[in-house]
């Protein structure tokens, strides 16, 4: 609640170019800022204007002034990261442990881009899946379950720790029946696949991944192919996981090999496995939660990344149980 004293901040940035990145072209970051907290901003020369509720002011001021460091360090700022800063911003309660992490930031490094946790469960997830050898991610979409797995496999793929990615999904149709697709076996479950791939083109370059395809540094494959094998130096992710039965489940675990790490992600209530059959994710957080080195973390409609109707279109659903 805002205490309706009105009052204005002046705040002042030496580099007249990164407060141009700081505005945003035609000003939209400025934009942003006040539709989401109600200021009015004015931009005077070298300076900013906020004008509004005094606590409401003090928060835009404070998100300004992060952002603008984030320029000064050479990042970039986009509306994404604005909504980071607020998330920051707003949290109550920063957790010690996590402000230790990674030099006191929460931070992945991948060839085309640095990508940073926005909330405090997947700030959480990132450093589970850094401390155990087997990490769950589970929540709704929007969350960044898979994305940030992904983003940690790229990071320990580029620095050693592994030698190769491998990314999975089971090839579950989703609620719908397309029938016998065309093509070689590749060009059928590429369509289950894209979503692994946006990812990874996110994170590496395009020759770059081509080649590492090619060389099998980086396996995209149906969750059926992993049968029979053992994946050693390995990161590897199961995308979808709730759309795996028991035993499929059972047989993906027990492919872990030395020197190996193992993300699933899953939504429990995205199944599409036909009526009846028990999904594998269930059950493995039934059997699997007290395990050493097995970590669970989980999402909520406040973890959506996504467009912001995304995390209110969950919400309705939740609470209509559904």
């Amino acid at each position: 609640m805002t205490t309706g004293v009105l009052t204005n901040a002046i705040l002042e940035f030496p580099d007249n170019r990164l407060l141009i990145d700081l505005c945003g072209e035609f000003d939209r970051n400025l934009t942003d800022i006040e539709a989401r907290t109600g200021v009015q901003i004015l931009r005077r020369g070298n300076q900013l204007a906020v004008h509004g509720p005094e606590d409401v002011v003090q928060g835009a001021t404070e998100v300004l002034q992060a952002l603008y460091e984030r320029l000064e360090n050479g990042r970039e700022v986009n509306r994404s990261d604005i909504d980071r800063e607020f998330r920051v911003h707003d949290q109550e309660e920063p957790d010690e442990q996590l402000e230790m992490f990674v030099g006191g930031k929460v931070e992945i490094k991948t060839r085309k881009k640095l990508v940073e946790p926005r909330t405090d469960a997947q700030k959480a997830y990132v450093r589970s899946l850094y401390e155990n050898e087997m990490g769950f991610g589970i929540g709704p979409a929007g969350t960044g379950k898979t994305y940030l797995a992904v983003a940690v496999g790229v990071n320990m793929l580029i620095t050693g720790a592994v030698d190769k990615i491998i990314l999975c999904r089971p090839a579950v149709e989703a609620g719908e029946r397309l029938g016998f697709l065309p093509g070689t076996q590749e060009e059928k479950v590429d369509p289950y696949m894209q979503p692994l791939m946006d990812a990874l083109n996110d994170f590496l370059p395009g020759k770059q991944l081509a080649k590492m395809r090619e060389e099998k540094q980086v396996e995209i494959a149906p969750l059926a192919f992993m049968r029979g094998r053992t994946l050693s130096n390995a990161f590897v992710v199961l995308d979808e996981a709730q759309n795996a039965t028991t035993m499929q489940m059972k047989m993906f675990l027990t492919r872990l090999g030395e020197g190996s790490r193992m993300v699933i992600t899953g939504d429990r209530t995205q199944c599409d496995l036909p009526r009846g059959v028990p999904s594998g994710l269930a059950d493995a957080e039934r059997l699997l939660g007290n395990v050493p080195g097995i970590s669970f973390n989980y999402f909520t409609g406040k973890d959506v990344v996504r467009h912001p109707l995304v995390a209110a279109i969950i919400e309705a659903y939740e609470a209509d149980g559904a």
